[in-house]
């Protein structure tokens, strides 16, 4: 009688997990199956030198056991077609003084987790794991790594917190695959020169230590997007941060630093500072930083805040909470996305203290009604010359030809050309606007401007007179409108790198939109999509796809569908109609973030979405058909 050919071919362990006082065996998971199965092993003490051998010989075969027909068929839990080589250790959590050179035989290691021991070295045969791809050291006694850990070849997670390293080997630079390093909660003075070479590196974690300056070449780790500095001793940030230009976090609070780089070429969009000796808010700062969200200057020395202000048209937050700013500019009350500022603990004479206890909302509505007053005030002082000269016009003046728009018809709604030139930005938010007139766009593609935003107004469709700005405009935001249809001059628009359309009541995109080669980032969430449009896919260059909240029924993961889009790093299918995930989503390694969570589908399950999106496409990959 013929066997049936076996469900997987090896039994995967998963995780040893042994924790301090604890039961004396260790568990060995299968996903495919409920059961679990029990390797016994000896009573488990408190040091490494006491961990059985049967952890480190795991993968050795029992080489004397005779073969016979009997043993094959024994039993299902002991055949040779469910056995596979350890990848997973989890030692953390105990005692352990040192680490058995023994190690070197679980060469088949990608994870390797220690954290919450007494380590105070590694032998150095761990350089022998050549497939480790993530180490946790964490809460142990190290002060220093041997030479051979870092020549592993595809390291890319390393963390070292809470230890008590005085400085890092300059060796570290060798562990040229590393992506995140952290390194907080030690006792480090400085930085190794060779820092730079870690041209990988996205997250670098340095919180609690003692640094006081940073490397030149630190600016020339330019995939860096977290940079985490805070409780140091910092006198200065290098000037040239802005090489660092996918650097979106920024942490450095409660250190000495007296001044603020300009940080031109980032593309910040939180920056905290506080506890800092920060005496002012450089001009150029808020020109270079137009998606800047979060800017935390709370607890420093800053007496004004510049007019300036209102270049950062995305802020959100702002904190200037404990300085010594005694005036608040007009200019705050053009930030359309502002729901949190905080300026308690400031000597502000010019709005009264009930006013600034009410909140954000009452302080920007504040603002907005004085500089509406000054506004009418200067209309009103201009208009009898502006009569005066007319000879030939009526009493109201309308009966003269218009020879061109002109924004002192309606300051109250559109932005100067002054403005306009300095920000780059025409927003106009909340103004329950259908249409804009053509000179408006005119004028704003004279003034050099690239970014419009017409949110939160009531736009059934994109205004014709957008099109003036087809070859300078690189981010539309028509969020929170009543669209339902998308022109197709949209096409003509050739630099466009951002396009924001939520909230509103899309059903389709138009084909043409698919020629949009440079489009980095689309926005559709919250319309009425019940598919992703076939344009989407067309995309080359799309990084972010961001369309939860939807109908969306169904994923094409195909290379007809999101497999085409090679640049594709995040998507957002929150809250939509999807019902069934399929596996090859899980080939797309280019994706590090995919949130699916909110759907009717039943696979994968609850708590492998919680995991994270490495989880879910490692899942998904374990299920696609050999």
């Amino acid at each position: 009688m013929c066997r049936p050919y076996p469900r997987r071919r090896y039994y995967q362990i998963r995780q040893i997990h042994m924790a301090a006082n604890t039961s004396t065996t260790s568990e060995i998971e299968s996903e495919d199956t409920d059961s679990k199965d029990e390797i016994e092993l000896p009573s488990l003490e408190t040091t490494a030198n006491d961990l059985p051998d049967k952890v480190y010989d795991i993968n050795a075969g029992d080489k004397d056991v005779e073969v016979t027909l009997e043993s094959l068929v024994a039993k299902e839990e002991d055949a040779w077609w469910n056995q596979l080589p350890l990848n997973n250790l989890d030692l953390s959590s105990n005692q352990l003084v040192q680490l058995s050179p023994k190690i070197e035989n679980l060469c088949s290691l990608t994870t390797l987790t220690l954290h919450d021991n007494a380590l105070t070295s590694l032998p150095k045969e761990i350089g022998k794991l050549e497939k480790l791809l993530r180490v946790n050291l964490s809460r142990n006694r190290l002060k220093e790594l041997p030479r051979e850990f870092f020549t592993l070849p595809d390291l890319r997670y390393l963390n070292l917190s809470h230890n008590q390293f005085e400085e890092l080997n300059p060796d570290i630079s060798d562990l040229h695959m590393l992506e995140v390093l952290d390194v907080s909660n030690n006792e480090l003075n400085s930085l190794p020169g060779g820092i730079g070479f870690l041209v990988r590196l996205t997250t670098l974690l340095l919180a609690y230590n003692h640094i006081k300056e940073l490397p030149p070449d630190l600016v020339n780790i330019r995939c860096l997007q977290k940079l985490d500095l805070m409780h140091n001793d910092l006198i200065a940030l290098p000037e040239d941060m802005g090489s660092l230009r996918k650097l979106q976090c920024l942490y450095a609070q409660h250190n000495d630093i007296h001044e603020l780089p300009n940080f031109d070429g980032c593309d910040l969009q939180e920056l905290h500072v506080s506890n800092n000796f920060i005496e002012k808010i450089p001009k150029k700062l808020c020109s270079k930083l137009p998606h800047l969200k979060i800017f935390d200057l709370r607890d420093n020395k800053i007496t004004e805040i510049p007019e300036e202000i209102a270049l950062l048209q995305n802020l959100t937050r702002l904190d200037i909470s404990n300085n010594s700013v005694s005036n608040l500019p007009y200019s705050l009350a053009s930030l359309a996305h502002l729901i949190s500022l905080q300026v308690e603990g400031n000597p502000i004479k010019s709005i009264r203290r009930d006013i600034l206890q009410c909140g954000t909302v009452r302080i920007l509505k504040t603002l907005r009604d004085r500089q509406a007053g000054l506004e009418t005030a200067a209309k009103t002082s201009n208009s009898s010359s502006s009569l005066a000269e007319s000879g030939n016009m009526g009493a109201n003046g309308l009966n003269s030809p218009r020879r061109g728009f002109s924004f002192e018809d309606d300051q109250s709604i559109f932005p100067d050309r002054y403005k306009l030139h300095k920000t780059r930005c025409l927003t106009v938010t909340m103004q329950q606007l259908t249409d804009v007139p053509k000179e408006v766009f005119e004028t704003a593609c004279n003034e050099h401007v690239n970014i419009v935003d017409l949110s939160k107004n009531r736009f059934t469709t994109l205004p014709e007179g957008l099109q003036e700005m087809k070859e300078c405009c690189s981010e539309l935001v028509f969020a929170n409108n009543l669209i339902n249809t998308v022109p197709s001059f949209i096409s003509q628009f050739t630099r466009l790198s951002l396009v924001n359309l939520s909230c509103n009541s899309l059903q389709d995109l138009p084909e043409e939109f698919g020629v949009l080669i440079t489009l980095r980032e689309l926005n559709i969430s919250n319309n009425r999509f019940e598919q992703l449009p076939k344009c989407i896919y067309e995309l080359k260059g799309l990084e972010i796809l961001l369309a939860r909240d939807n109908r969306i029924k169904a994923i094409d993961a195909t290379n007809e569908g999101l497999g085409a889009l090679k640049r594709l790093a995040t998507v957002d299918l929150r809250n939509n109609d999807i019902e069934h995930v399929p596996p090859i989503l899980g080939n797309l390694k280019n994706i590090t973030t995919l949130e699916i969570i909110g759907n009717p589908f039943k696979l994968p399950r609850h708590q492998t979405l919680e995991r994270g999106t490495e989880a879910i496409m490692s899942y998904l990959r374990d299920r696609i058909p050999v």
